[in-house]
């Protein structure tokens, strides 16, 4: 059976990322779950490093402005990490991963997608940075590198805010 997709509507166009629920069923589920909901509809991205990576999802990012953005967690909190041995999938460009406080157990809502190789952020990687991929961009990659490529203030936050209208999970 084929993963499911999720189609990710944003102010400056569209992308799609397959989401890998075969491999990683906590960290994906608990995106569909929210992408489902409706949770991401209306947020911005609130951390955006050119040549690095996206962040999005944090309910406080509703209001593009709030000092909150990048702080909060989704409605039933946080979820286990997910290491599985047979699921060593790296950072590359491309694939989305769970955001984390650095602290076990922290992910929630929160994710990135990388625009450039990070493989020091995976989570069989030596060091502290431990951050599971779950899904990868496999249409509108020129969407991602125009988000990557917004102006940010001082904070990484975009000038002109980027907004998800709306994702939309099929196959799920």
């Amino acid at each position: 059976m084929a993963n499911p997709t999720a189609t990710l509507d944003t102010s400056l166009g569209t992308f799609e990322v397959e989401l890998y629920l075969d491999q990683m069923p906590i960290t994906a589920g608990n995106f569909i779950k929210l992408a489902k909901s409706g949770f991401y509809d209306g947020l911005h991205f609130h951390r955006v490093i050119d040549g690095f990576m996206l962040q999005f999802g944090c309910p406080h990012s509703r209001d593009p402005r709030s000092p909150r953005a990048g702080t909060g967690d989704g409605p039933d909190g946080t979820i286990q990490d997910e290491h599985p041995p047979h699921a060593k999938l790296s950072n590359e460009r491309g694939t989305l991963s769970m955001a984390n406080t650095g602290r076990p157990n922290s992910g929630s809502c929160q994710f990135f997608v990388n625009t450039v190789a990070n493989s020091y952020l995976d989570w069989f990687s030596p060091g502290a940075s431990k951050h599971p991929v779950f899904g990868r961009v496999t249409r509108g990659m020129d969407v991602v590198d125009a988000i990557g490529k917004t102006r940010t203030d001082a904070g990484d936050r975009p000038v002109t805010p980027v907004k998800m209208n709306k994702v939309t999970v099929t196959g799920a």
